[in-house]
């Protein structure tokens, strides 16, 4: 079976959004691009016809991507989401016990992800290492630099 990916009702249709763009709107202008180089003549030694093509096969390959997350996508009842525990959706408030650094992050699926808007993939190591705990909790997470201790502070909405 293939894997879940949990979203938003926003973040599917910004996935849906995507692909409608780029099959009604890339996929004709690079189409448009090889005819234009075919109509050139001999497209054997055409280098804007070989960077069309590949120009092509990365579109097809970024359309097969978006059609593959669209179709694990699972729309989560953002009415069931619980706040006891942390839980993808979830917006959690966590202390660096470190440099007492304070960060809020709100877990979302990977497509969903934007760090600058305080987004994390819950398969990220943070976002793993608080999966489950609660308010109170001190959790030690193995990142890249190290494993730092973190306190969960508050969980939200």
């Amino acid at each position: 079976m293939a894997n879940v990916s949990y979203m938003t009702k926003e973040g599917l249709k910004k996935l849906r959004d995507k692909l409608e763009y780029l099959t009604t709107i890339e996929r004709p202008r690079i189409s448009k691009e090889i005819g234009e180089a075919i109509e050139k003549g001999d497209i054997s030694e055409n280098a804007e016809y070989d960077a069309a093509k590949d120009a092509q096969g990365m579109l097809e390959a970024k359309i097969s991507k978006v059609q593959g997350q669209i179709a694990i996508a699972r729309i989560i009842d953002e009415s069931k989401i619980d706040t006891s525990t942390v839980q993808i959706l979830n917006k959690v408030k966590i202390k660096n016990c470190k440099n007492n650094a304070v960060m809020t992050y709100t877990l979302v699926s990977e497509t969903e992800a934007n760090l600058k808007e305080g987004k994390i993939a819950v398969s990220t190591p943070i976002a793993k290492g608080l999966l489950g705990k609660k308010v109170g909790d001190k959790v030690e997470i193995k990142v890249p630099n190290g494993i730092i201790p973190f306190e969960i502070i508050e969980i939200s909405l």
